[in-house]
């Protein structure tokens, strides 16, 4: 799950913005190629009246980009991949290459049966099960 900060009107097409955010991190995370981690993957983008963002100097031209896995999705390599890329597709999305330099990117993870899907709050053991299960499913399929 993915949440994107920002003052209404810093981006022309959140949907647009939101589709490129989530495809990014299933990229960066290595995913199977899935409908379980198409449809669970997802970011929402949340757009702040004038003034309800400000740093200490009162600065409101940030984003917040805080990216939630399950624990130990991304590893070092992952990290560095996932705040350069989403830092970059904020930057584009706004139109202004300077909002590198004002993006925050909080990579957390869930606790071990904190990752809710469908009803249950899934370790991340489970979560592998289910993926190879639908994997399976998918191979038997074809």
């Amino acid at each position: 799950m993915i949440d994107v900060y920002a003052t209404a009107g810093t981006f022309a097409d959140t949907h647009q913005l939101a589709i490129d955010i989530a495809t990014a991190v299933k990229e960066i995370e290595e995913v199977p190629d899935i409908p379980m981690f198409h449809k669970n993957t997802a970011a929402f983008i949340h757009e702040l009246a004038e003034g309800d963002l400000s740093n200490v100097d009162g600065d409101t031209n940030y984003v917040r980009v805080q990216v939630l896995t399950n624990a130990g999705a991304l590893d070092r390599d992952k990290q560095i991949a996932a705040v350069s890329r989403l830092t970059a597709i904020v930057a584009a999305a706004a139109g202004d290459p300077g909002l590198s330099d004002r993006t925050w990117v909080l990579l957390t993870e869930a606790v071990p049966g904190g990752w809710g899907l469908w009803g249950h709050a899934h370790t991340n053991d489970e979560i592998v099960t289910a993926a190879r299960t639908e994997i399976g499913r998918l191979q038997a399929g074809s």
